[in-house]
Parts: structure tokens; C-alpha cells; sequence
């Protein structure tokens, strides 16, 4: 999903550039549209027959042209790892309900409370996500890169996703949710079977705080040094002539693949490929790394959420599928990638396999690279290329500085309370410097406890968290307005009680 709420308009960019804005399994398929009523597919938005072949935007065409085909047909499909995605959740539609494709971490959002929600997309974001980097249909078998146009499949379709909800229906996240969560990913990247080496952030911010001090930096950071890849979405605020560019946090930190869109322009050659009009621009002293296509994909759709029904009229592809632009999507592809490379060499560092997928681009001339970077993502040269033997150095976060200046803007607000200043979600004094040392401990986790709150339970169980869940502080006891967060609930086909701002989860246009 991608990130970011405002459009930024400015002068026309160079040539070659467009110029404007961007965008537990625990239940069944049956029992998410139960709880949202009817699926609604708008009458005037169904047309004929949807032909993937004919898509250029499909994952059909995407695999092809992008070069993950290529490496399928040489036994690399994203087979034995995960990737962590912190989003929306996923839900078991067609495409992501085969067993075990998804495990589910805690749910950390203000969902969680309600057994109804619980690690369900009541969003559409996340699943969007899910389907870009693993999905797979379930009557697919190997060899997938014979799989014809009518079968969905991501970038790495044997790949597990390990979901960490975060965000609820419309998209409301506060940023200690997502350090939070972050946190556990790494403390728990290698749990029961788990191999989480990619975390997917398809979020961000418009904080302006220096990477340096940034908390939210510092844990993207300790996830990188514990050797996962983390990609994140580098934002879609378009052009902005500021000497800073109008990439979000944590993107601009240097450490992590900062991921911008590419537009196919509707074919299935890279050479004439565009930056896409919504994708941030960086600066000259950081930038966007690489470009995935990111304009006008085709992902797998939740029927009667949030999304569905508020872009219904404009996303709506089939009743399998949803259409949707933004960095956010770029960035998933681009982690569907890191799987795959990291199934063929599996010693790769972060920092070398950043440098592998930099240098295996297409550059985009007379471009420069402060959109597009080192250019659109070429898996085909890549699948064959020399890994880098050294990693780039950078001056690491401190992780000192404020949780309010990660926020930014983006704001959580209940009853027109507005969650502001150095607390958690829950309320508790927030001591960033406190936080830093007990991350870079690994121990920033004991059991279900994060920043003296009790989130979740300590154990696994089958595929899904469990165990004392939301024990001893509640949500509801010890929130920031003295309010109960179980109070939200699907009503008919509406979600009622919108109070959460999330444009920080906002796909710049679900088209």
C-alpha cells in the first residue's frame, strides 16, 4: 500500500517522467464476506471477461517481463523463505488459503481485541500486498513458469508470508505499533521452523527527524542487522522541489532498499518504462534505490472491505481481483524479488543483496536518480550476476530521537483525541534511548510485553500466535483517551465509527 495522503504538484519532471500523485487465517473466505455483508461489485465496473494475458499490469505479464519467470524455470520460486509483512493482515482469499502459506504473528492493531477481526484484512491493503510477493492459486503445481495466464501468481509463489497486523480497516497505525512490530519480527525471525529473512513495510511517514535519531529508522536498522532484507516503500508524494524530495520515513534511511514505482505504459518491454507520476522523488544525498512496477496492478481482492467498498467503483477488477497504484505495491513485488534470490544464495547479506538488485536495473535515460535511482529492477541479468562482496557503509540510526517526530503528521485520533508526545499506544511513557538499548539487546520483547504493555502471548501454536493474549494491561484500561477499542464493528456493508486517520496506509489510488 502506498504511502502518504497529499498530492504534491510541481513543474513537469525530465522526460521519461510523470508527474503528479501517488497511491489468520482464522477463518474462512466465507466467514470475512459474512462479516461485511454482501460483496459488492458495482454494476457499472463489470465489464467483459478480465483477460490477464492482454494485462500488461497482471501478475501474469509482470512475472514475464520482470524476469521472476526466468528464474522459476531455473528452480527458484522463493521456496523456503519467509517474508515478515507488516501491514493491514492478510485473509485467506483464493490465492493465499492454501495451508501454510500464511503465518500469522501477534495482532498488534485495535482490531485485535474484537475475535471477529483478529489477524483478518478488514482493510485490503495487506492481502493486496500478500498476494503481490507469494500468492500462489491453489491449483497451481510446478513447474509454475509454465502456469498459464488464468493462474495467479506472485513474485516468489513458494514463499511464506509471516503476517503481523498492525493496521485496521481504514488503515489507523500508530508508529509504536510498527516498532513494535518490527521488534518481533527480529526476536522471533527464526521461531518453530520460521526462516524470516525479507520484512515488507509498504508504510511511511512525513516525519522530517534526521534517519540519525529517527526510532522508527533505529528499528528498521536492528532488523538489517540481524539479517533480514527490509524493503520499504519510498512513498507516493510525487515531485517536490524541496532539496530534501518527498520520500517517507523510514525510507530515507540509507540502510534499507527504498523501493519507487514504475509505470509499464501498458507493454512488455522495459525500454520504454516511465517513473511513475506518484512516486517520491529523494534527494541528491538519498534517493530511491530501484524501481518495481508499482502503476495500475492487478492483486488479489478482499470482498467487503474497507477498500472494496470505498474504491469498489474504480478497483474492481472481478471477484478475485482488485486493481491498485502506489509504492506500496512496488515495494511488494520488489520483496518477492529478495526471495527469490535469497533461495539461490542463501548466505547473502542485506547489504549484498541490496547491491545485487542495484546493479541489475534498467536506467531510464535522461532520467535522473533522484526518481528512479539505479533504475527499474532487471531479474533477468540478475539471475546469473556476481554477488557484491562487500557491504555499503552508512552512519547508523541512534534511535534517541522522538516517537513524535516519527509520526509526522500521521496521526491516530479517538473521539477527537489525538495520540500525540512520547507514549505508546497504550498511553506509557515512551523513553526513546531506553528503547534503543533493550532493541539492540534483542530483549526489547519479554514474552508478550513490549514498552511494559502486555500485547500478546509468549508461544506458538499450530500456524498462529497465541496464548495470553491481550493480558494484564488491556487496551481498554489503559488507553490513551480512556476509551475501549473494542468498540468498532462492521454495520451491514459500512465500517461504522471511522475515527482512525490512516493515510499513512492510503494507496495513493485503488483504480
Amino acid at each position: 500500500m502506498p504511502i502518504g495522503s497529499r498530492t504534491t504538484r510541481a513543474p513537469r519532471p525530465p522526460r521519461g517522467i510523470s508527474w503528479g500523485y501517488c497511491s489468520r487465517r482464522a477463518a474462512t473466505l466465507a466467514t470475512t464476506v459474512a462479516l461485511a455483508g454482501a460483496i459488492l461489485a458495482p454494476a457499472a465496473t463489470v465489464a467483459a471477461a478480465y483477460d490477464p494475458a492482454t494485462d500488461m499490469n497482471s501478475m501474469y505479464n509482470t512475472t514475464l517481463y520482470t524476469g521472476a519467470r526466468a528464474w522459476w524455470a531455473a528452480g527458484y520460486t522463493g521456496a523456503g523463505v519467509d517474508v515478515a509483512l507488516i501491514d493491514t493482515g492478510v485473509s485467506p482469499v483464493e490465492g493465499l488459503a492454501t495451508p501454510g502459506k500464511v503465518i500469522n504473528g501477534p495482532d498488534l492493531s485495535l482490531e485485535s481485541q474484537n475475535p471477529a477481526f483478529r489477524y483478518l484484512d478488514t482493510n485490503g491493503h495487506g492481502t493486496f500486498m500478500a498476494g503481490l510477493i507469494a500468492g500462489r492459486d491453489s491449483a497451481v503445481t510446478a513447474p509454475y513458469a509454465l502456469a498459464g495466464p488464468s493462474r495467479y501468481l506472485g513474485m516468489a509463489p513458494d514463499a511464506r508470508i509471516v503476517s503481523v497486523k498492525v493496521g485496521v480497516a481504514d488503515g489507523g497505525v500508530d508508529v509504536s505499533q510498527v516498532i513494535a512490530a518490527i521488534n518481533w519480527v527480529i526476536q522471533h525471525k527464526n521461531d518453530n521452523g520460521l526462516n524470516i529473512r525479507v520484512l515488507n513495510l509498504s508504510y511511511g511517514t512525513d516525519s522530517t527527524q534526521a534517519y540519525t535519531v529517527d526510532p522508527l529508522a533505529y528499528a528498521v536498522e536492528q532488523a538489517w542487522e540481524a539479517g533480514i532484507f527490509v524493503v520499504v516503500a519510498s512513498g507516493n508524494n510525487g515531485f517536490s522541489g524541496a532539496a530534501s524530495g518527498s520520500m517517507s520515513t523510514p525510507a530515507r534511511d540509507p540502510f534499507v532498499l527504498a523501493v519507487g514505482a514504475s509505470d509499464s505504459m501498458g507493454t512488455a518491454i522495459m525500454s520504454d518504462d516511465s517513473v511513475s507520476q506518484f512516486s517520491a522523488n529523494g534527494s541528491r544525498t538519498r534517493h530511491v534505490d530501484l524501481l518495481t512496477p508499482g502503476s495500475h496492478m492487478v492483486g488479489l481482492r478482499v470482498p467487503g472491505s474497507y477498500v472494496d467498498q470505498a474504491y469498489g467503483s474504480t478497483g474492481y477488477v472481478t471477484s478475485t481481483f482488485f486493481r491498485g497504484s502506489g509504492t506500496s505495491q512496488a515495494a511488494a513485488l520488489a520483496s518477492g524479488a529478495a526471495a527469490l534470490v535469497i533461495q539461490q544464495r542463501p548466505s547473502i547479506t542485506p547489504g549484498q543483496l541490496k547491491l545485487l538488485l542495484m546493479n541489475n536495473c534498467v536506467s531510464f535515460r535522461r532520467t535522473s536518480n533522484i526518481w528512479q535511482g539505479k533504475g527499474e529492477l532487471n531479474l533477468w541479468t540478475a539471475l546469473a550476476a556476481p554477488s557484491t562482496a562487500t557491504d555499503t557503509a552508512y552512519t547508523p540510526s541512534t534511535g534517541t530521537g522522538t516517537l513524535d517526530g516519527s509520526r509526522g503528521t500521521e496521526r491516530l485520533t479517538d473521539d477527537g483525541v489525538v495520540l500525540s508526545g512520547e507514549k505508546d499506544i497504550f498511553g506509557h511513557a515512551f523513553n526513546a534511548a531506553a528503547m534503543a538499548t533493550a532493541e539492540a539487546a534483542g530483549n526489547s520483547w519479554s514474552g508478550g510485553t513490549w514498552n511494559g504493555n502486555s500485547w500478546s502471548g509468549n508461544s506458538w501454536s499450530g500456524n498462529s500466535w497465541s496464548g495470553n493474549s491481550w493480558s494484564g494491561n488491556s487496551w481498554s484500561g489503559n488507553s490513551w483517551s480512556g476509551n475501549s477499542w473494542s468498540g468498532n464493528s462492521w454495520s451491514g456493508n459500512s465500517w461504522s465509527g471511522n475515527s482512525w486517520t490512516g493515510g499513512s496506509w492510503a494507496s495513493g489510488s485503488w483504480d
